[in-house]
């Protein structure tokens, strides 16, 4: 694995793959890798010819100062184990060189990035589409693979792709949880031990609420049990708890028949905020799915 940190020594290696006809594709991250980020690679390497993993910790993105500078940053360790990965680049960029002296641009982004964390989090998206669409822009390539975890940043990079007529195809793939449940987060290693344990509520909390509501409890009182739950197990605040469309992630009251949905939560547990989402099955997936589940008891 080779490691570059300036956009002309990664964009003359670049080139050089695509002169041979590879198809290259990235990981963009924030380091603090953990095996969520590494399925993603995985998942790259099935599919491309080539592989380019990003670390770059934006401060762009970054409303709250005392965050970004308590984000963790692990590069040497991060680097074994891309290495181990089989990727083909290490692509670590300074603050300086992705935004050099002058820089004066940003991508302002609406739609898909209203509400949710970009309403607890003014700015949010506008920071992590401007780093995205200069990596894409740098490494130059052809698919980039995202962790489904962060759902709302996957549909606004999609959305940016399609208005912007970026030529590079967006590839989301399954969260990866803990034993507990837990979503695999860079943030989870902040918890304090006590925390971690109430950490795993949050995915439980989750799924019975998905099914509540493909059961056919009212949204509304469905939403607000679950935001209970949270509180009680020591959640505060609760950012959100939502139900929303998956394609544009427009709020929804209600399931609507043929509009695939997921529910989207974010929640702090100290000084340390979670989010994760859920699939809500369609009524009829869920009932049928009991069914076979009864059959198969009987």
């Amino acid at each position: 694995m080779e490691t570059i940190s300036t956009v002309a020594g990664l964009r003359a290696c670049v080139r050089a793959w695509k002169r041979d006809g590879a198809r290259v594709g990235v990981v963009p991250t924030m380091g603090a890798l953990h095996e969520g980020h590494l399925s993603l690679v995985q998942a790259a390497r099935a599919r491309m010819d080539r592989v380019i993993a990003t670390v770059f910790v934006n401060p762009m993105q970054f409303d709250n100062v005392g965050d970004l500078e308590t984000y963790p940053r692990t590069l040497g360790q991060d680097a074994r184990l891309l290495a181990s990965t089989g990727v083909d680049v290490l692509y670590a960029p300074t603050a300086v060189e992705m935004y050099p002296p002058g820089f004066a641009t940003r991508i302002a982004v609406a739609g898909a990035a209203a509400g949710l964390c970009g309403g607890a989090r003014p700015g949010h998206f506008d920071g992590v589409t401007t780093v995205v669409c200069k990596l894409f822009m740098q490494t130059l390539a052809d698919c980039a693979f995202f962790g489904e975890k962060d759902f709302q940043q996957v549909q606004v990079i999609r959305r940016m792709v399609a208005d912007l007529d970026l030529p590079i195809e967006i590839v989301a793939c399954p969260t990866r949880r803990e034993a507990d449940g837990l979503a695999r987060s860079s943030r989870n290693r902040r918890l304090t031990p006590m925390a971690r344990q109430a950490a795993a509520v949050l995915p439980r909390v989750l799924a019975a609420c998905a099914r509540d509501i493909a059961m056919g409890t009212e949204v509304a009182a469905a939403l607000g049990s679950a935001a209970e739950q949270l509180a009680d197990a020591g959640f505060a605040p609760v950012d959100y708890i939502e139900l929303r469309a998956e394609a544009d992630l427009a709020p929804l009251s209600a399931l609507l028949p043929g509009t695939p949905t997921r529910l989207l939560v974010a929640a702090w547990l100290g000084d340390v905020r979670l989010i994760d989402n859920m699939p809500v099955p369609p009524p009829e997936d869920y009932f049928n799915k009991q069914l076979i589940n009864n059959d198969k008891s009987s």
